[in-house]
C-alpha cells in the first residue's frame, strides 16, 4: 500500500448529552460525523467512555454503574452498524468512542473500534486499568495491535495507555505513524497527564498523537460524571514542524472538532534528518531491545 503524503484529522472535543431515543443518539452521531466529513477530514477520532452515552437513553439506569455498563455493552452493535455505514457513506476513518464490551465470561474491557471506508473495523482494547476502572469491574485487553490503512499504520493507545512509553514504542517500532489516543479525564490535572504523554510519544518515536477529549457534566453516570481536557494533535518538536510539538489544540472548553492537514511526508523527513533523530537513537538506550513482535497487524481499509 502507498505511503500516505498527507492526512487530515479532525479530533473530537465531545459532550455527553442525554436522549430520549437511541435516534436521537444517532441523529447527533450523523451530524458530528457529517460536520467533520464536509471540513475534508479523512480520520475522525472520538474520545474515550464515550459510549456511555448510550446509557442515558435508559432512564431507570441512572446512578447505576453495573446497569449502565450492561445497557451500554447492549447497544453496541447497533453501534458498529451505524459507525460503519458513515464510514462507507462519507469515505472516511473513524474511530468511534471508546466503551465496555462485554466478553463471553461476562467481564468487560474497554474498547475502542477503528472503521475503515469500507466499514470493516479493528478494535484495541484498553491494556492498563486505572484504580477507578478497576473498581468499575473492568478488566485489561490482552492484544497490542496496529492498523494497516489507506492512510499508513495506525495505533490506538486508549488514555491510560499513552502513560506508558514502551506500549507505543512497540506499535511505533511496527510502523505506526499516527497513534490516536481517545482520553476521558475528571480533573484538569488527569488531562495534563495524557496531555504530556501524547507530548512525549510523539517526541519519543517521531509519529503523530492525536488526542480527543470527553467534556461536560453527565450526572446521570457514576462513570463519567464529571469530565474536562482540550482536544489536540502532537507532533515532534522540530524547527519546520512545530517548534512546540502542538500542531493543533482547542481553544476553549466549547464542543467542537479541532481540524489539522498533517504532513506525514515531513514527518518522515524529521526522522530521518530533523535537529535529534530519536527513532535513529532507540539501540543506543541501555537494554534497548525491538518490541515489534509484541505487536498485531490487522487491515482496516
Amino acid at each position: 500500500m502507498a505511503e500516505a503524503q498527507t492526512v487530515r484529522i479532525a479530533v473530537a472535543q465531545y459532550p455527553l448529552d442525554r436522549f430520549d431515543s437511541l435516534a436521537d443518539y444517532m441523529q447527533k452521531l450523523e451530524r458530528w460525523i457529517a460536520e467533520a466529513a464536509a471540513d475534508k477530514a479523512e480520520l475522525l477520532v472520538f474520545p474515550e467512555y464515550g459510549a456511555m452515552e448510550y446509557a442515558a437513553i435508559d432512564r431507570s439506569v441512572a446512578g447505576n454503574l453495573a446497569a449502565s455498563l450492561a445497557v451500554a455493552a447492549d447497544a453496541m452493535q447497533r453501534m458498529e452498524a451505524a459507525h460503519a455505514s458513515a464510514a462507507r457513506n462519507h469515505h472516511i476513518h473513524i474511530l468511534a468512542a471508546s466503551g465496555p464490551f462485554r466478553r463471553a465470561d461476562g467481564s468487560y474491557v474497554n474498547r475502542a473500534k477503528l472503521f475503515g471506508p469500507s466499514g470493516v473495523y479493528g478494535w484495541q482494547d484498553k491494556l492498563i486499568m486505572t484504580p477507578f476502572e478497576t473498581s468499575w469491574g473492568i478488566t485489561a485487553g490482552k492484544s497490542l495491535r496496529i492498523f494497516e490503512t489507506s492512510l499508513g499504520r495506525i495505533g490506538i493507545a486508549i488514555c491510560y495507555d499513552s502513560e506508558f512509553p514502551l506500549l507505543v514504542r512497540a506499535m511505533c517500532e511496527a510502523g505506526a505513524e499516527l497513534i490516536l489516543i481517545p482520553s476521558c479525564t475528571e480533573f484538569v490535572s488527569g488531562y495534563h497527564r495524557v496531555r504530556t504523554a501524547a507530548l512525549a510519544r510523539a517526541l519519543e518515536n517521531g509519529c503523530v498523537t492525536v488526542q480527543s477529549t470527553l467534556i461536560g457534566d453527565a450526572p446521570w453516570s457514576p462513570a463519567v460524571d464529571r469530565n474536562v481536557g482540550f482536544a489536540g494533535i502532537f507532533v515532534p518538536a522540530e524547527h519546520g514542524l512545530s517548534d512546540a510539538g502542538v500542531l493543533a489544540l482547542a481553544t476553549n472548553a466549547s464542543p467542537c472538532w479541532v481540524t489539522r492537514t498533517v504532513d506525514l511526508a515531513r514527518l518522515r523527513t524529521v526522522r530521518l534528518s530533523g535537529e535529534m533523530r530519536n527513532t535513529q537513537d532507540w539501540a543506543r538506550q541501555p537494554g534497548a531491545a525491538s518490541l515489534s513482535a509484541l505487536v498485531e497487524l490487522h487491515s482496516v481499509v
